[in-house]
C-alpha cells in the first residue's frame, strides 16, 4: 500500500488498472480507423484524461512509446491486451440464467474479447432444458463435473445474495479462480481467488448524483444577486 490507495502485486494502482479497459477500448477505435500512431495528448483528447496521467499510467508497465513519437496503435494495443489477459480466451459459466444472467450470454462482445460462456445453470424446472445463444441450462448437479471437465476459469453469479455465500465456497471447492459477482455481497473466498463486484443501482446512484450538483448549481446560478458584482468600494 502506497498513500492508502490500494495496490496489486505488482505493487499498481487500482485507479491505473481501472483505466486500463478504457484504454483498450479507445485503442481499438483508433485501430479500426487505420491510424497508426497516437500521442498522448490525442489520447488527453479523445478520452478526457491529462496527458500526463496517460504517461504515468504506460509507464508501468514501461512506457510503450518514444519521446516526439507518440504511441504504434496496434502495439500498444496488444500489449495491452496482454496486460488484460485478453491475449487468451477465458471459460465461463453463468449461475443463475433469469433476465440478467440470459441478457450477459446474449452479449455477443464478451465472446469477442475472449470470455466465452460454455454453460449456464439454475435450479427453476421451468428454465432447465432452454436454451440461450446456443448455451443450454442445466440443472446445479450437473455443475461439479461441467466445471472440471471444461476448464471453467470464471463464474459468472446472478442470484439472490443469500444463495451467492455458500454458492462461491462450493464452486471454489470445484476449481473456479474468478467470480464476476451481480449479488449484492462480499464472497468469502480465500486471497488467490479475484472477485470483480457488480452493484448496478451504483451507477444509477452515481448518476443521480451527479444531476443533482448539475441542478442544483444551475438553481443557485439563477438566483438574485448571483449574477451581480458585489460593490466593494
Amino acid at each position: 500500500m502506497t498513500g492508502g490507495e490500494d495496490m496489486d502485486e505488482k505493487g499498481i494502482s487500482q485507479a491505473v488498472i481501472a483505466r486500463l479497459p478504457r484504454y483498450f477500448r479507445y485503442l481499438g477505435e483508433l485501430k479500426n480507423q487505420g491510424i497508426e500512431r497516437v500521442s498522448s495528448r490525442e489520447l488527453s483528447r479523445l478520452m478526457h484524461v491529462t496527458a500526463s496521467q496517460i504517461r504515468q499510467d504506460f509507464n508501468n508497465f514501461g512506457g510503450f512509446g518514444q519521446q516526439g513519437y507518440g504511441y504504434n496503435v496496434q502495439y500498444l494495443y496488444e500489449e495491452i491486451s496482454k496486460i488484460l489477459g485478453l491475449d487468451h480466451e477465458h471459460n465461463l459459466i453463468l449461475i443463475g440464467a433469469g433476465n440478467l444472467g440470459q441478457a450477459l450470454i446474449n452479449y455477443m462482445n464478451f465472446r469477442n474479447r475472449g470470455f466465452i460462456f460454455k454453460g449456464a445453470f439454475d435450479v427453476d424446472p421451468d428454465l432447465i432444458g432452454k436454451t440461450v445463444a446456443g448455451i443450454e441450462i442445466m440443472p446445479m448437479e450437473r455443475m461439479k463435473e461441467f466445471i472440471r471437465s471444461n476448464a471453467i476459469d470464471i463464474a459468472v453469479l446472478t442470484v439472490p445474495k443469500n444463495e451467492a455465500t455458500a454458492l462461491a465456497e462450493e464452486l471454489v471447492t470445484y476449481g473456479i479462480k474468478g467470480f464476476w459477482n451481480f449479488a449484492h455481497v462480499d464472497l468469502p473466498v480465500p486471497p488467490e481467488v479475484q472477485v470483480e463486484n457488480v452493484h448496478l443501482s451504483d451507477s444509477l446512484m452515481k448518476l443521480s448524483y451527479n444531476l443533482h450538483c448539475t441542478e442544483t448549481l444551475s438553481a443557485h446560478a439563477g438566483e438574485p444577486g448571483n449574477n451581480e458584482k458585489e460593490d466593494h468600494a
